[in-house]
């Protein structure tokens, strides 16, 4: 994607947002709802001029994590901080990104699966689903996986 088609979201040094797309001041939710929409888009500090995109996204996270349903358990948040430098972490960092896609194809693959299970035998389209699912789970387990044994090779040569 474009740098030109990339909404640009200033951030003001007295934690206001503003958007140059609507030219507005917005809130941390109008972001958020950004995000769910699927608008892309990127935050700049004025002061510095640095891109502080992951800062904001992490705001929201932090925000969405400290309301009433939270997505990550207090184990899996102490599980991501100690991979934090380690050797581990491009592996952990990698397999993190690799579920989150087999997540989303799996939910648009149900989603575009779904009328086929009206019209069709809805038993053959979970059959058929669930065997995809496990053909994408295995690929990314062997990706995973096989990485690790490389990289055991590596540091014992």
């Amino acid at each position: 994607m474009s740098d030109e088609s990339i909404r640009t979201i200033k951030k003001y040094p007295n934690r206001r947002i503003y958007d140059t797309h609507d030219s507005k001041y917005i809130t941390i939710n109008d972001v958020r709802d950004m995000v769910v929409e699927g608008v892309e888009f990127k935050v700049i500090d004025t002061q510095s001029k640095k891109d502080i995109t992951r800062s904001i996204l992490l705001q929201i996270i932090i925000d969405q994590e400290s309301e009433n349903d939270p997505l990550f358990s207090t184990d899996n948040l102490q599980h991501f901080i100690r991979y934090y430098g380690e050797n581990q972490q491009q592996g952990f960092s990698d397999f993190i990104n690799q579920s989150l896609s087999f997540f989303q194809r799996q939910q648009e693959q149900f989603q575009s699966n779904m009328s086929d299970i009206i019209e069709n035998n809805p038993v053959k389209v979970w059959s058929d689903i669930s065997k995809q699912n496990m053909e994408m789970w295995q690929q990314m387990q062997g990706a995973f996986f096989g990485q690790d044994k490389q990289e055991d090779k590596k540091s014992k040569d």
